[in-house]
Formats: structure tokens, C-alpha cells, sequence
């Protein structure tokens, strides 16, 4: 199978219907699947072969999809890269997947293609206005089949230590994620999906646009989510399904004229990606009459998990139970399963399980026990079989929606000379659950204002990774072994307050 081919049974099913919204353009799905094809030669044409990775890092604009398709159709490996990354992310992830091509949006060209030239990958630069005439040059090819294990995408994650790792998902693992959401949220062919999570994240790529493309329904895209474009979006296309993190769903319930705009053809949203707080769930609910169901899942498990299914009991603050092909259990740190009623790490099986870390085998032996995955996430489960979630085994910190990893900022700031010793951490934000903070020692001698420390990291990561709150301080927690003990770490009195509201782009 190819996970492409979904995307050719609702082309010759139904050429005309529109697959893709953005605004004023529509993309019908002949022109898809064409455009597809197209690519797949144009990938031919540079040497590209089955099984070779190819990474593309756009926002979400009609392209994306075309050239993600596409490499599928060559028989290619699609490398999801985010747009907002800088020359050294870049490089790293191209570097580390071997990608043989890499598309990039023109409005990151310099830094992506800055990126390219250190990996050595063949870059080709998106210009929107000028990208159809650079496809339509070259003849489509026959889909190229590939098997069911074959690997189809390779989504980067990382822990709290080391480097980013690429999980690779197989043609199996990503298409039958992509049923499941499609059973589970009752997509069909009239369904209108609001596009607004990015293509590029797991999220986005399978519950929105490979599910939307299942079911033959169309997929309005909307590249940077604004609350009232986002309304504007879900009234003018009258969507009918909306997929969101925690952070949209406040954004629209808290918009000071929602109640001006006609979202009635709304009927079923999901959340994902962070905790979504009940009082929202409710609020939500009622202003807007959809309901939302709550989710789990990671990049190595395609990545739905489990979820609060339509036709059985919701409960609010529950990440629901497994779904369709996947089973969940509580495991202690040499994999025996916790007495029920307490807290353990959840364990996860299933044809959505990942093959393992791209080029990783001992990364990938500290997660893989047989056939179950360990998450590093801690929860608790009910009576009823329903997972609550309550606290993560690793550091990570989500920044409304977006994963931010420690180790990778305090690598950055040990970049700078002054920086004797660094600490990041999450910290409470009303609005984006986390905050970014960093906690730095000074080198004996050198002098550094928070100002100039914050800077220096900004201009090195992708815009929502950068500390917003830094504070220097003359010395860090230890454990006795020498190593910073990150819980005895305390926001100072007075950068408090402004933590839990401060908020940039």
C-alpha cells in the first residue's frame, strides 16, 4: 500500500470536489492527485528513488499538501519540517535524515537554504506565484507502491536529553491512524475541516489533512491561527468539524465578539496537545453548541492514542480510553504493570506504534519494550478504563501546543561566553499553559543582562522556543551528584506576576 493512495480513490471518485480551501483559492482533488503526480516526476527527474527521505517545511498553503502527496507518490519518505526553524535546526534535521530534496517556503529561503547547503540536500525554493508552472513542467508518473512496513513519514520529536530523533511511521501506521480518526469523528464527503493546526505537526497531518482526504471531504487552511480569521474562516466556509489545541479553543470562547458570528454548521471539534481545562470544555460547548472531544497521542504513535469517543460517556479532564487497534497499560520503571488505582507510566501498543528513532537503535531500545512504547507520561486510570493524565516523566514543556524541550535551550545558552550554568523550565501562563523561563549562573567575571541572554537565544531557535522570562542568579540547586535540581528551582518574586501573563509572538 501507499498512504498516497487514499488521495487517488477520492480523486477518481470525485474530481471536481474541492480537497483544499485557502481563502479565495480552491483545489479541487483531480487537481491534487495532478499536482501529485507531477511532483512525483519532478522528484524522478532529480535522482530521487523509493525509499529515499525527502523534507519539506511549509505553512499551510495548498502546496503542502501537493508536495506531500507527491513524495509520497514517488515512493519517497516525507521529512515534516517546521517553517519556523532557523539555519541550524534546519541543517540538523536534513543532516540527520539524510534528505536527499528539501521544499521550502520562499518566506524561509535563507535561512532554509542556509540549512540545505550545510546538509548537502538539494534545495528548491516555494515561490507560491511561480510554484504551479515549476510543476506543471514536468510529466506525472504512476504511483509508486510500496509495502506496509515500508516507512512513509518521518516526524522529528526529542526528549530531554541529546538531539531531536526522527520516529519513523510506516504506510500502516500513518493510514490507519488516519481511519480510526475518520471512524471516530464520523468524517464523510460533506465535511468541511478547519485547517488551522499545522501541516507539519502529527496533529494536523493525520486528524486534519490525511483523514480529511480519507473521507473525500475539503480542508479550509488557514497558515497562522488569529482568532477572528479563525471565526471568519469557520463562518464563511461553514465548517463542520474544528481541530484545535487547548490554547485556540480559550482564544475563540474569550473573543469579545464571538457571538456575532454564525459557526451553527460547527459539529465536532477535537483538542489535543495539551490539557484542555474543563471550565473551557464547558464554555466552548455551550456558546458555540459543538462538542469537544479530548484526546492523546504522540509524533511515535501517528499519533492518536486514545480519545473521549462521540458515542459513549465523556469526562472532562480524561484523555479517554484506547482507541480502535491500540492497547494502553501503567507500567513502573522495569515495565511491570502498577496495582490499579495508582500512578504509572503509560505504555502503548498498537498499529500505531512507530518502527523506532530513524538511525537510532539504543533510543530507540529506551522507549521499545517488544511491541509497546513508553511514553514518559504519568496518569492514572479509572474504574471505567478512562486515562487521566497527571503529570509528564519528562521535562518537556508545552508552549500553547508547541513542544519546547530543555536541553535543546540550555544547549543555546551554553553557546554564550558569559553563561556559567543554565536551567529551563515551564512555568503557569494563563493563556499558553507554559511559559518558557530559564534560570543562569554568570561565568566568574563575565557580564550579561537577561536582555542580551534572551536575544542571543532568539535569534538561534524557532520563535515560540526562545526563554520570554530569564533571571540570573548566583547559584543553581545540585543534587549531591552534581547534576541541577530543576523542582527546587523558584520563580523570583518579582518576575512572577509578569510570567503568568507575559505572552510574544
Amino acid at each position: 500500500m501507499n498512504l498516497a493512495s487514499n488521495l487517488v480513490r477520492s480523486a477518481e471518485a470525485n474530481p471536481g470536489k474541492a480537497a483544499i480551501i485557502l481563502d479565495d483559492t480552491v483545489v479541487p482533488y483531480g487537481m491534487l492527485a495532478q499536482g501529485a503526480a507531477r511532483v512525483a516526476g519532478w522528484l524522478a527527474s532529480l535522482g530521487v528513488q523509493p525509499g529515499d527521505r525527502v523534507a519539506v517545511s511549509l505553512p499551510n498553503i495548498p502546496h503542502m499538501p501537493i508536495i506531500y502527496y507527491g513524495i509520497l507518490w514517488a515512493g519517497g519518505v516525507v521529512v515534516p519540517v517546521n517553517p519556523l526553524y532557523k539555519s541550524r535546526e534546519f541543517a540538523y534535521v536534513l543532516r540527520d535524515s539524510d534528505s536527499r530534496a528539501f521544499f521550502a517556503w520562499d518566506g524561509v529561503a535563507e535561512e532554509a537554504g542556509k540549512g540545505a547547503a550545510e546538509a548537502g540536500a538539494e534545495f528548491i525554493s516555494v515561490v507560491p506565484t511561480e510554484f504551479l508552472g515549476a510543476v506543471m513542467a514536468h510529466e506525472p508518473v504512476a504511483l509508486v507502491e510500496r509495502d506496509d512496513q515500508d516507512t512513509a513519514v518521518v516526524l522529528y520529536t526529542s526528549g530531554t536529553t541529546g538531539q531531536p530523533k526522527g520516529a519513523e511511521l510506516t504506510h500502516v501506521n500513518m493510514a490507519s491512524n488516519a481511519q480510526l480518526c475518520v471512524n471516530m469523528i464520523r468524517f464523510d464527503g460533506d465535511d468541511v475541516v478547519f485547517g488551522g493546526l499545522p501541516l507539519f505537526h502529527s496533529f494536523g497531518q493525520t486528524v486534519g489533512m490525511n483523514a480529511t482526504v480519507l473521507a473525500g471531504g475539503t480542508i479550509t487552511l488557514v497558515p497562522r491561527f488569529e482568532p477572528t480569521k479563525a471565526l471568519e474562516v469557520l463562518q464563511r466556509d461553514r465548517c463542520t468539524v474544528m481541530l484545535g489545541v487547548p490554547t485556540m479553543y480559550v482564544a475563540l470562547l474569550q473573543h469579545p465578539d464571538r457571538g456575532s458570528y454564525d459557526l451553527s454548521a460547527l459539529r465536532m471539534c477535537a483538542s489535543g496537545g495539551a490539557s484542555l481545562p474543563v471550565e473551557v470544555l464547558r464554555g466552548f460547548e455551550a456558546a458555540f453548541g459543538a462538542m469537544i472531544l479530548e484526546g492523546y497521542g504522540l509524533s511515535e504513535t501517528s499519533p492518536v492514542a486514545s480519545f473521549n469517543h462521540p458515542d459513549k460517556v465523556r469526562k472532562p479532564g480524561s484523555i479517554g480510553t484506547p482507541v480502535e487497534g491500540c492497547e494502553m497499560r501503567l507500567v513502573d520503571a522495569d515495565w511491570n504493570d502498577v496495582p490499579e488505582g495508582e500512578v504509572g507510566e503509560i505504555a502503548i501498543k498498537g498499529t500505531n506504534v512507530m518502527k523506532g528513532y530513524l538511525g537510532k537503535p539504543e533510543a530507540t531500545a529506551e522507549v521499545m519494550h517488544g511491541e509497546w512504547f513508553r511514553t514518559g507520561d504519568l496518569a492514572r486510570r479509572d474504574d471505567d478504563g478512562y486515562y487521566f493524565i497527571v503529570d509528564r516523566a519528562k521535562d518537556m514543556i508545552i508552549r500553547g501546543g508547541f513542544n519546547v524541550y530543555p536541553r535543546e535551550i540550555e544547549e543555546v545558552l551554553y553557546e554564550h561566553p558569559a553563561v556559567g550554568t543554565a536551567a529551563v523550565l515551564g512555568v503557569a501562563h494563563e493563556s499558553l499553559g507554559e511559559e518558557i523561563a530559564a534560570a543562569i549562573t554568570l561565568k566568574p567575571g563575565a557580564s550579561a543582562t537577561e536582555d542580551e541572554l534572551r536575544d542571543f537565544v532568539k535569534e538561534r531557535v524557532a520563535p515560540y522556543k526562545y526563554p520570554r522570562v530569564i533571571w540570573i542568579t548566583t547559584e543553581l540547586p545540585l543534587t549531591a551528584t552534581g547534576k541541577i535540581l530543576k523542582r527546587e528551582i523558584h520563580l523570583p518574586a518579582d518576575l512572577s506576576e509578569g510570567a503568568a501573563t507575559q505572552a510574544e509572538e
